[in-house]
């Protein structure tokens, strides 16, 4: 199911210093969502959102950026170790771009090269059964991919955005 337009560019504007960010860890199935503070200095696991349609898709998280007054978007970049793109960050770039588009809010990819492998082991390590740790990876992982982006002295590294 592909919910973006193969031509879909981002929003332009500049990336907001302060305000909310809403983290998506981008998958074909499911989308795991964080949320920053205003001041972008914390990120929190939000949902983890099970995609159905785009319209569906769309209203979910147009009420979500709606109700957090959204300033911006971090979309998790799957990159291989090499740093090179493949077809999962091409999909990720143009599912981040759909939702820039219609939020009008600028969009930045970071780098999510462990950030599912770290959720998992802090599941783990908090002993959670594996049905409740899947329940929990995906928004875990957003988490992390914001944080990550929030805590960086550079927030305009590779792989950036476009």
């Amino acid at each position: 199911m592909n919910n973006t337009s193969e031509t879909g560019q981002p929003f332009e504007v500049e990336f907001p210093a302060e305000g909310r960010l809403l983290g998506l860890d981008y998958g074909t199935k499911r989308v795991g969502i964080a949320i920053s503070t205003f001041e972008q200095n914390i990120a929190s696991p939000l949902d983890n959102y099970n995609r159905q349609s785009p319209q569906q898709d769309q209203k979910h998280f147009t009420n979500i950026i709606t109700e957090y007054r959204c300033k911006g978007l971090v979309v998790g970049l799957p990159v291989h170790m090499s740093g090179d793109e493949g077809q999962k960050a091409r999909e990720a770039r143009q599912f981040g771009n759909w939702v820039s588009q219609f939020a009008e809010i600028p969009v930045c990819y970071w780098d999510e090269r462990y950030s599912s492998a770290a959720a998992e082991e802090i599941l783990v390590n908090m002993n959670m059964s594996r049905n409740k740790r899947k329940a929990y990876l995906d928004k875990l992982a957003a988490q992390i991919i914001l944080q990550s982006f929030l805590d960086s002295q550079d927030r305009t590294q590779i792989p950036g955005s476009f």
